[in-house]
Parts: C-alpha cells; structure tokens; sequence
C-alpha cells in the first residue's frame, strides 16, 4: 500500500478524498449517459442540472442575498484584476487600492492600467521591529473615492486582514479578492459591492473565476473595449454561458459544495480550519528553529509561512519533508522559506503529522534545544 501523502500546496491546492473517488467513478461514465461529465455539452439540459445546482449551493452556502448575481468567469483572479476595472469605473476615476501584499499589489499595478488606482500600503512593522504588520483599518490614508480594492488574505505572506471593524463598509463600496478564503468561514456578503475568487484552492480545481455582485453594480461595462469574456452585463444575462465554460472545473465545484455542506457548511469548516492553524502556530511559537514572521493578530488560517533560522536547513527540511510524504511546502519565491497551506480540504490528520515531523526534525538537526 502506497504511503498517505499530504499537498500542502498553495493551488491547485488537495481535493477530499471521497470527492476524487467520485469524479473516478464518473468520469468515464455520467449519471448512466455513457458518455464522460467532460463530454457534456454546455447546452444540454444534463449540464443545466450541473448548473443549477452549482449556483443553488453556492448561494446557499455563502449565505447570498437576493440581490446580488453569481458569476462563474474565465482568467481566474488575474482575470478579474482587468475585468474589475474595465466594468466598473471610468478611465480617470480615483479608485483606492488597499496593498497588504504579493497579489493585492499585483491587483493594483493591473487596476492602473484602466483607472486611476491609489495606492493605500498597509504593510509596516510591529514596535519592537520583528514582525510583519498591518495598519488597522482605522488608520488607512483613504481618498474620497467611491471604490476600495482590497485581497483579504495574501497567500504568498501568510497575512490576513481583520475585516472585524465594520466601518469600512459604510464609507466605501469594498471590492475583494477572497481566493484563498474563500469558503473558509463564515462571510457577510452584504458589506460587500463585489467579492471574487479563483477556484483552485477552495472551490475545487483551476478553472474558474467566482464573482459575486451586488446586483445595482451590474450595467454596461464603463469601457468600451471591455472584451465580451469579460463583461459582466454581457456574462449575466447569460447566466455566465456567453461562451462555453470549463465545464469539467463546474461539475468538481458541485462536489465540493456539496462536501461543504455534507460537513456541516461554513461555521463547522471555520472551526476545524482554526483546529489545524492553531495547532501548527503553536508548534512554530514554542519552537528555536522556526520562524513565523506576521503578527499573531494578522495570521493567515489558510496559509501559514515559516523559516528556519539555521543557515542551510531550509533545503534539509524541503528534501526530508517531500520524503517523508508532505508535498509542496517550499514557500513562494519572493518569501522563500516554506509555507504549508492548510485549505478546507486539509485534514486534521494532516497538520497533525506535519507538527509532528517538524518537531522530530528540530530534535535532529538543532538538538541544543530539545523541542518538547
């Protein structure tokens, strides 16, 4: 028997395993039509049900007032960093761009191309100048635009805004970028004009990109030359089947959501994904090897960033990790180090051993401290 093997990855990130054993079963033969799910046709009233079903759930599991329209797009978060702009604000409007980090500045630099985009930067340090920081949302230098755009977790970091303070949402029409959140826990969707994420992490696999809007936001795209693919109007009154989508990332959504919800749906989610952030923190925080450098209150639950600060032992630990059956733990170029991603879809069982090995690990190769 194969030994158990954990993707730690940031996305495509790991799939349960039930859902895979279901997609096996149906991939080469679909509700009995004897043709493949891939083979469908986005036409046919058998993908219509995969539709449905889709947006009923999404709906239902997200909590989603009636005025607001699910989209599922093409281009993924990227995509949405062009579409966002081309469809809602004009060539020289002002727009506040909140930059937290990697993908949030990414957002911005792709926002000034169609807009006016202000740069809000959030990043500083803590007093005593050992860790990452945010600027509180009280204390954002925030111009008197009608639009704010911010990514709600940096999943190259590992930091997480506290959107707790609500007043944010009185002041400004919020726009964010949930793609490594997303389905994490529980969402208020209404403080929302606009919420969008890829699919890959907690959806389901690449392929989609998830936009949820306010329905009084949804008009004629504001640029003319916003391509068809792109355009929410166009895109709505389609029911997001202006042109044929992926429709094999569909289908795998629907299992998804349907996993969700046979696991108790978002506040049970929220409560085992706390379970495995907080055990693998708290290895870090008593640990003399490693390093997690954001402020306990900005802390990532999906996305948790380490180092070690022993010259050499970073390639160790890669070698020895992916050897001993947890994959995909080098972290993002820009940060180095390692990063463990701990979506929905991580089980418990998983962090756990992952705790484990790394505390064997530090016994090893740093044994002036034994870890305890």
């Amino acid at each position: 028997m194969n030994k158990r093997i954990y993707n730690f990855s940031a996305g495509p990130s790991c799939i349960p395993k039930e859902v895979l054993k279901q997609i096996k079963k149906e991939s080469a033969c679909w509700k009995k039509s004897n043709v493949s799910v891939m083979e469908i046709s986005h036409r046919s009233e058998t993908f219509l049900e995969i539709s449905n079903e889709l947006h009923e759930n999404i709906r239902k599991t997200l909590n989603i007032p009636k005025n607001y329209e699910i989209l599922l797009l093409h281009g993924g978060a990227r995509g949405m960093f062009s579409a966002i702009p081309l469809n809602l604000f004009q060539k020289k409007e002002v727009v506040d761009y909140v930059i937290g980090g990697y993908w949030s500045n990414y957002a911005y630099r792709e926002a000034s191309r169609y807009c006016s985009a202000n740069a809000i930067y959030i990043n500083t340090k803590t007093k005593d100048n050992k860790k990452i920081d945010l600027i509180p949302i009280s204390e954002w230098k925030l111009s008197n635009s009608k639009y704010l755009h911010l990514c709600h977790n940096e999943t190259v970091e590992g930091i997480k805004i506290d959107l707790s303070n609500d007043e944010i949402f009185k002041k400004k029409i919020v726009i964010a970028d949930f793609s490594s959140s997303i389905l994490s826990e529980p969402l208020n969707i209404s403080n929302f004009g606009l919420i969008y994420a890829s699919s890959q992490k907690n959806i389901g696999i690449s392929g989609i990109a998830l936009v949820i809007i306010r329905k009084d936001l949804v008009k004629e795209s504001c640029q003319v030359f916003t391509p068809s693919i792109l355009n929410f109007f166009l895109q709505t009154k389609h029911h997001s089947l202006y042109n044929t989508p992926n429709t094999f990332s569909w289908y795998v959504s629907t299992l998804i959501f349907r996993w969700i919800m046979k696991n108790g749906g978002l506040q049970k989610i929220k409560i085992n994904n706390q379970k495995k952030s907080n055990l693998l923190y708290d290895t870090l925080d008593k640990s003399h090897l490693y390093i997690n450098d954001i402020n306990p209150k900005y802390r990532s639950t999906t996305n948790v960033t380490f180092r070690i600060h022993e010259k050499g032992l970073n390639e160790k630990f890669i070698e020895l990790s992916e050897k001993s059956g947890f994959l995909f733990l080098r972290g993002h170029r820009v940060m180095k180090g390692m990063r463990a991603s701990i979506y929905n879809s991580m089980p418990f069982e998983g962090v756990k051993k992952l705790s484990n090995f790394m505390k064997d690990f530090e016994n090893q190769y740093f044994p002036k401290r034994k870890f305890f």
